[in-house]
């Protein structure tokens, strides 16, 4: 027996059981039609003109049916819905009216090619594969309405990554589903899906090596997500990337920049690079030198030290249990350099601006009110004679 041989199977078959033996039906009320109007006998493309007539107004019915089902029945379905305790009724009778109306479609087509006698086993394996497909997106439309219970749930073991949590196990949901379903389209083709892996030998191999990468970035996510290093709106830099985190995915994860571009990391390499997240920090380093001209006197220097320190100390938004340091550092090459080092009380990067500013301004505001003056890079030249002068 050949691979193609053992790769078949029975076919699935689901449409036949939609149709009610409507077809059947309408045939009987079409022989009384065709002995009163013989021309209706006639055919078109070897197709009986009542038949074909028949066949698009059962499919237009169909249509007809479908907007009734979709518009009304489920419009009123919703309305009593809204009067529950939940919100995921709604969600799911909403998710479920694509689906449902395309049903409708489908058996429509089904009764049309019968009608006209031209279902034949490629177009009846192309309507049971499209039912198939309506079938698993409905159990897809279904769980992404579901998708606050998962949160939920997620929440109760990590209240902190719920949301990613709850994202990433349901991207893997719907990645089983599809691979359901499209193993249903396959058997519907008369494919027998597991004899036509296992027959793959080589290629299969190659596939597995191929996937490798993705299977690295799926335990990549499953490491962020166990550690809590990142969360969705953090601000990071990773891999000399920074910016905003978007979207952690089973793969990627999304990182918007400042520059508003999004950059798309593999999650194997954040989770094997060292990751800085500014959003973790509750406080802003604040680290400046001030230089003072050569001019200022021991005296004033010590006093500007100390008004500064006691400045930080009582601002309001410095961060006074954090390192706080002023110190006289260093004699320059042309300024008396002062050493600041604080803390601001908050990581918001516009708060800490405007902190920042305020800092600045009183630092100002102590050196002039001691009557000393910043310094900036300049040189002294002392000459010791002049070309045509003697010295003394």
């Amino acid at each position: 027996m050949s691979a193609i041989d053992r790769n078949v199977s029975k076919s699935l078959n689901v449409i036949d059981g939609l149709d009610m033996n409507i077809d059947h039906t309408v045939q009987v009320l079409l022989a009384p039609i065709y002995s009163k109007f013989p021309i209706l006998s006639e055919t078109f493309l070897g197709i009986p003109i009542a038949n074909f007539i028949a066949a698009v107004l059962v499919f237009l019915i169909f249509l007809l049916l479908r907007n009734f089902f979709t518009y009304i029945i489920m419009e009123s379905l919703q309305k009593l819905a809204k009067h529950t305790e939940t919100y995921y009724d709604d969600r799911v009778i909403s998710a479920l009216k694509g689906p449902v109306g395309f049903a409708f479609v489908l058996i429509g087509l089904h009764l049309f090619f019968l009608l006209i006698f031209k279902e034949t086993a490629v177009i009846k394996n192309s309507l049971n594969t499209l039912i198939v497909f309506d079938i698993f997106w409905a159990i897809l439309a279904i769980a992404e309405a579901l998708r606050g219970i998962l949160y939920h749930a997620t929440a109760k073991f990590n209240p902190d990554l719920s949301k990613e949590m709850g994202d990433f196990i349901l991207k893997i949901v719907k990645f089983l589903i599809g691979g359901l379903g499209f193993a249903a389209m396959l058997q519907v083709w008369g494919i027998n899906v597991t004899a036509l892996i296992a027959s793959l030998g080589l290629g299969g191999l190659a596939f597995a090596l191929a996937a490798k990468d993705t299977a690295s970035n799926l335990f990549g996510s499953f490491a962020i997500l166990a550690d809590k290093s990142i969360r969705i709106g953090e601000w990071i830099k990773v891999d000399g990337v920074e910016g905003v985190v978007e979207a952690i995915g089973t793969r990627t994860t999304k990182i918007r920049s400042f520059e508003k571009s999004l950059i798309t990391l593999p999650n194997q390499i954040i989770a094997n690079t060292p990751i800085e997240n500014f959003s973790r920090r509750g406080v802003r380093r604040i680290k400046m030198r001030i230089g003072l001209t050569y001019g200022t006197n021991s005296q004033q220097i010590h006093k500007i030290v100390e008004e500064i320190k006691y400045m930080l100390h009582s601002h309001p938004n410095i961060a006074t249990k954090e390192t706080l340091l002023v110190n006289f550092e260093s004699f320059g090459d042309s300024t008396l350099n002062i050493f600041i080092y604080t803390f601001t009380a908050t990581s918001n990067w516009e708060r800490y601006l405007d902190i920042r500013e305020d800092v600045h301004l009183r630092i100002m505001q102590i050196v002039e009110e001691n009557h000393a003056s910043f310094a900036f890079p300049s040189q002294s030249i002392y000459v010791e004679s002049l070309p045509g002068q003697t010295m003394v």
